[in-house]
Parts: C-alpha cells; sequence; structure tokens
C-alpha cells in the first residue's frame, strides 16, 4: 500500500477475473467462452477494414458508433437513440452505475451474482444491499418489490449459477419499481432465455446489457452495449463521453455489426452449445452430481460426496479447469462451461477416474 494512493484505491477490493494460464494442451472451461469461432462474416469484416485504405487506422473511430447502434437497433426493433456500446459489458455496467445507480437509497442485487457488482459500488461510492436467491438457488422476485431502493440490478440468466428468471417475473420486478432504474444483465440469456429488451418500450425504468463475448465469440474484441429508453441512454453517454469518447476501435465496430447481422451463424453456434449443455448435464447427473437448471454456456454443480475445491484441483492435474468460488453457499459447486462435445467428453472421462480411482 503506496502513500500516494488515494482513499478510494485504499478501500477496493478489486474484482479477480477468471484465470487466463498458458498451459499446453489446456481445456479450458472456466471463463464461459463460446467454443466456437466467432462469424466468418465478422472476421471478413475486421480484415475488410485491414485491407481498406492505407491511413485508415491512423484516425479516430466513430465515437458515436453510429453504425452499431443500428445493427443492434435492427435486431431488437428498437430505434439507435435507445442503443448504448461500450468496451464490453463490464464498461457499460462501469457507466450504469455511475450514471443511473448512485442514489441515496442502496441498490439491490443477489447475494449470490456477479462479483463485479460490489466491486462497482466501492469504486463509485454506491451503498446497496443484497437480496438472499431461494434455496434452490433462484432468484425472487418477492425481494426486489415493496421495498425502497436506489436501483435494481441482477442478470438473468444469473451467475454462476445459472438459473433463469421467467421473462414475466422479470416484468414483475420492473413494473413493482417505477422510480427506480432495474437493470436486467443479459451476457447469457441467448443460451436459453427470452430477452427483456422486449419490453424496453412498455418501461422507462428498464435497462437492459447485453455483450458478443458470449453467445458471439468475440470476446476476445470486447463489445457490449445496453437498450433501454433515450433518457436513460442520455445518462449513459454523459458519463461516457465524460470519461472515453472512443470505447470502440474500427475493428471492433466491423466485426461487431457483421456479427449481429449474422442470424443464421448465431442460431447454428447457440443450438449446438445448448445441445452440449444438456448433454454434459446428463453425463454429471449419471456421476451422481446435481446440476442446477442452467439456461446459460455454463452449469453449476456439486458432488455429495467429493469437495469441490478437491474436485478442481484434481482435474486441473488434468490440463483441465474448471471455475471455483469460495464464497459461502456456494463454496462446493464448481461452474463448467460448455466446451466443444469432445472438451466435455474429456471433462466427465477425468471426473468418472477421479471418481472411480479403482475403476
Amino acid at each position: 500500500m503506496s502513500r500516494f494512493w488515494s482513499r478510494v484505491v485504499r478501500d477496493l477490493t478489486p474484482y479477480v477475473p477468471g484465470e487466463q494460464p498458458k498451459i499446453a494442451n489446456l481445456i479450458k472451461l472456466n471463463t464461459n467462452e463460446n467454443p466456437y469461432p466467432p462469424s466468418p462474416k465478422a472476421l471478413a469484416a475486421i480484415q475488410a477494414e485491414l485491407d481498406g485504405d492505407a491511413a485508415r487506422l491512423r484516425l479516430y473511430p466513430d465515437p458515436n458508433a453510429d453504425l452499431l447502434k443500428a445493427a443492434v437497433a435492427r435486431r431488437y426493433a428498437v430505434t439507435p437513440a435507445q442503443v448504448f456500446v461500450g468496451n464490453g459489458s463490464d464498461e457499460v455496467l462501469a457507466h450504469v452505475f455511475m450514471a443511473l445507480l448512485k442514489h441515496e437509497q442502496p441498490i439491490l442485487f443477489p447475494d449470490i451474482s456477479y462479483s463485479f457488482y460490489p466491486v462497482y459500488c466501492g469504486l463509485y461510492g454506491v451503498e446497496y444491499a443484497t437480496v438472499p436467491l431461494a434455496d434452490d438457488f433462484a432468484i425472487d422476485p418477492d425481494g426486489y418489490c415493496g421495498r425502497p431502493n436506489g436501483g435494481i440490478i441482477f442478470p438473468n440468466p444469473n451467475a454462476p449459477t445459472g438459473r433463469l428468471l421467467p421473462l414475466d417475473a422479470v416484468e414483475r420486478i420492473v413494473a413493482a419499481n417505477p422510480d427506480s432504474v432495474v437493470v436486467v444483465d443479459e451476457a447469457y440469456v441467448d443460451f436459453g432465455g427470452k430477452s427483456a429488451i422486449s419490453l424496453v418500450d412498455r418501461h422507462d425504468n428498464l435497462l437492459v446489457v447485453h455483450t458478443l463475448s458470449k453467445s458471439r465469440s468475440l470476446a476476445g474484441l470486447r463489445v457490449g452495449y445496453a437498450v433501454g429508453h433515450p433518457e436513460l441512454i442520455e445518462a449513459l453517454e454523459r458519463v461516457k463521453n465524460s470519461f472515453n469518447s472512443y470505447p470502440l476501435d474500427r475493428l471492433a465496430i466491423a466485426g461487431a455489426v457483421a456479427a449481429i447481422d449474422d442470424q443464421a451463424y448465431f442460431d447454428q453456434t447457440c443450438a449446438a452449445v445448448v445441445a452440449t449443455r444438456d448433454a454434459l448435464t446428463a453425463d454429471l447427473a449419471g456421476l451422481g452430481f446435481e446440476v442446477l437448471p442452467s439456461a446459460a454456456n455454463f452449469i453449476f454443480a456439486r458432488h455429495p460426496a467429493h469437495d469441490a475445491g478437491e474436485l478442481a484441483k484434481a482435474l486441473r492435474e488434468r490440463n483441465i479447469i474448471v471455475r471455483h468460488f469460495r464464497q459461502p453457499r456456494i463454496d462446493q459447486f464448481l461452474r463448467i462451461t460448455v466446451g466443444t462435445d469432445a472438451e466435455c467428453q474429456a471433462l466427465t472421462d477425468a471426473l468418472r477416474a477421479i471418481l472411480n480411482p479403482a475403476a
């Protein structure tokens, strides 16, 4: 701790991202990356941007990313004025906390959820209270209704549990809090849920956040967006333009537009992930795991007879890494990204050998 640090820095507990190890022959099932490559059209668009005017990259990109906003608007039948874009959904969420969730009352989010939320609260001085998940690890809408708050945020499907809150329950929370912004973080919704973007024209207090890192296979490009009422979007633009007017580079904009427009490839890869997820769930259940219902590209599972930390360690010794959270209530669960069929088969084979070493 340096004497030059500000009080804010001294008091921060930073977010810890999923490990990105450099290990040969690694089966990496810990950070929910898509196992399939991006749309070929996205790759072609990025290459075309590089192959164009040689002087293009010396110029700043469009600060408003109008082509990308238009692509998102086309995809969801909204207007570009209802779309905000940023450098990954994490940056979008950071601006949300500053622009829309910093009020006198504490904000609400689940006690088991995306661990960046309390980090943002610490960074921006946002008071918060957590709402316990139900015993089955589902979000309980009753916990967010009739309770004063400065805003509400939750992932749907929730992370790291993967459980989905039905759209009617989401709307119930939004309708019960007309004077608070309700932020639905839909990083994984494309793998099994219905987006709350369909509700934004009915509720001026609803903001829905998406990322291209998961279902569009573009985690390395860093593109996220939010959809909501134009007044909410304007607040985000004001913060963004007080922080970084050019969050998305030319390559990111070109690739993101093409990825969003390639609906056929999106449908194909999402369906493949869902099919593998269902097969992996059945295989793990056959090995004695309890697996929570998942609408995401990962599953959350525990074994009644084996410590989760020890299982994660044993898998790592076999060059397979999964995510283990050492938190109350979930310290016996493993979060396992859905990989390719071959990767998931290797995982189940390794677990079978770990659980039955004499076999």
